[in-house]
């Protein structure tokens, strides 16, 4: 796609995906095998951005491959892991889907580890019940998964693949969306979409935070789109922290979430700076290292928090007690990563510490993944409700998967219902116009990358994992002058092609108002559960096993419970 920066490019299409990672591309050939004409686009390549391309083990399935099991033991650990809030039918569509889409990929060359009898292997992760969960083996799941989705895409003659687009509004017609206005990033053209269904999967929002294990597309943005298009969000103010996230010696060439699956495969040691094993106090006993993400994250923070931490603010990970031979086997290639990094794991312990990782609410949507407005579906990441508060390890691959599916296909049906639907111009001009506000700019104001790193200090600072009264109306306090006063004078510099300041400009703009709603969240659920953690509250509230929903009314966020689920 090539085109002069005052251009406008239109497109047509049945179902416009707007994501172009593991839930985008399962949508993107769902709605396709629909009879639908599809649009994927991604503002980076698409199938080599987003979270699954990241993700390096596991992917929980309940095949019995290894015991027995089935999708009513995955859901029950699930709702278990979930602290009360899973939305149960959402949580069970993603466990009695999941096996569907795992031999569904390994049909498409995924290439799931296999035990000696040549059935897929499956592992024991953090808070399952059972050997369930599937990977790729070295670390290589998330990449294999993407490999698989792109190819499947790029044969697939009803799917036209749109990099490097980014959209900035989605077109709301008689209230229901008929499609969106962006930009071409290399070309520096505004481009519009009439779309008969529209489905996001731009993920989540962990960017947001100074250390985090998201990618660098992962701002949030999503979120702002579906709030001001009218959606609503549901139980935002749970954010998950990796627990075992990578803190020191430096490391290059290697995710921060390396650790994990390594300490779990393995049976690392989690020690603190007198050399104890810590989590006795916890509750994790034995062998098993079955301490959920919540739980294990409380429990690094408090041994830091009381002065026994490493010398740079975490704990140790050791693998000292393992013989080496059996690290080479199990890491393969990773343990030359490791040497180039110079870290012998075999000899020194390695220091982690949590970091932002998964959002676990998100859009509120439908068993058909619909949202409140017509025409607008959600997949992935962004979706909330089944994952309540807290993520059971092994569920995010899944759950990109089976609702990517699910909604391309229920858009592709909503778009044959609504065939002929003309493009509405007079509702889509105040975005253009916008668009065309932003890029006359003059330089001269600071750049997006300046707020948007003191917007990162600040959501590590006071609205981590570890929250309270003050740091959470101070930090909505500023959010809220963001938007009002620094926001709009920020420069986005005048090249017209490859403006990055003007992507991140439309970041930020969605992104302030998912941090927003994040923090407002945060301070109305005054106490302690699962992935949001209260010093000023620090028990858990049964009255408070209510779902919190968050809209905008009239240009204002508003907070309301709901009944238990």
């Amino acid at each position: 796609m090539s085109a002069d920066a005052g251009e406008t490019l239109h497109f047509d299409t049945d179902v416009l995906v707007v994501g172009g990672g593991g839930a985008g591309m399962y949508a993107a050939l769902s709605a396709a095998a629909d009879g639908g004409r599809v649009i994927l686009l991604d503002k980076n390549v698409v199938g080599r951005g987003g979270a699954t391309i990241m993700a390096q083990m596991t992917c929980a399935s309940a095949l019995g491959e290894a015991e027995p099991d089935g999708p009513q033991a995955h859901l029950a650990d699930t709702i278990e892991a979930g602290r009360g809030l899973c939305d149960e039918t959402l949580a069970g569509i993603v466990c009695e889907g999941s096996p569907t889409r795992i031999r569904e990929l390994g049909a498409w060359r995924v290439n799931w580890a296999r035990d000696e009898e040549g059935r897929i292997a499956q592992v024991l992760a953090p808070g399952h019940s059972r050997r369930r969960c599937v990977y790729v083996d070295f670390l290589s799941t998330g990449a294999a998964i993407s490999a698989a989705l792109r190819r499947e895409t790029g044969r697939n003659a009803a799917v036209r693949r749109l990099s490097n687009v980014t959209v900035t509004d989605l077109v709301v017609s008689d209230g229901e969306v008929t499609g969106a206005v962006g930009f071409d990033i290399a070309g520096g053209a505004s481009v519009t979409i009439r779309a008969g269904a529209t489905v996001l999967c731009l993920g989540g929002m962990a960017k947001l935070y100074r250390r985090t294990t998201a990618p660098a597309n992962s701002a949030g943005e999503g979120l702002g789109l579906a709030l001001r298009a009218g959606a609503r969000l549901v139980d935002i103010e749970f954010l998950q922290f990796y627990p075992n996230g990578h803190l020191a010696p430096r490391m290059v060439g290697l995710d921060p979430t390396t650790w994990e699956p390594t300490r779990v495969k393995l049976g690392g040691r989690l020690l603190n700076s007198e050399g104890e094993e810590f989590l006795a106090r916890y509750g994790e006993g034995g062998e098993g290292y079955n301490t959920t993400r919540d739980l294990l994250t409380h429990a690094i923070y408090r041994e830091v928090a009381e002065g026994r931490g490493t010398p740079n603010g975490g704990v140790y990970l050791s693998f000292q007690h393992i013989a080496p031979e059996r690290l080479k086997a199990a890491l393969g290639p990773f343990i030359d990563i490791f040497a180039a990094n110079n870290i012998d794991i075999s000899r020194q312990p390695v220091e982690i510490f949590p970091i932002a990782h998964y959002q676990m609410g998100g859009i509120v949507v439908t068993p058909d993944l619909a949202t409140d407005v017509p025409g607008l579906y959600a997949a992935g990441e962004i979706v909330g409700g089944a994952n309540g508060a807290n993520r059971l390890s092994g569920n995010a691959l899944p759950e990109a998967l089976v609702f990517g599916e699910r909604a391309g296909r229920s858009a592709a049906a909503h778009a044959r219902a609504r065939t002929g639907t003309a493009w509405d111009e007079k509702a889509a001009a105040p975005h253009l116009a916008r668009l065309r506000e932003r890029r006359a700019a003059r330089p001269g104001g600071p750049p997006p990358v300046a707020l948007l790193g003191e917007l990162r200090s600040l959501m590590w600072d006071k609205v981590g994992a570890f929250r309270n009264e003050a740091d959470l109306e101070a930090a909505l306090r500023r959010i809220r002058q963001m938007q009002a006063d620094d926001l709009p004078a920020l420069s986005v510099g005048d090249h017209k092609v490859h403006n990055t300041d003007l992507v991140e400009w439309f970041e930020l703009r969605g992104g302030l108002v998912a941090a927003e709603a994040l923090t407002l969240a945060a301070l109305r659920r005054r106490e302690s559960r699962g992935a949001h953690q209260r010093d000023d509250f620090p028990d858990t509230d049964p009255a408070l096993t209510r779902n919190q929903f968050l809209r905008l009314d009239g240009g204002a966020l508003v907070s309301s419970f709901g009944a238990a689920p």
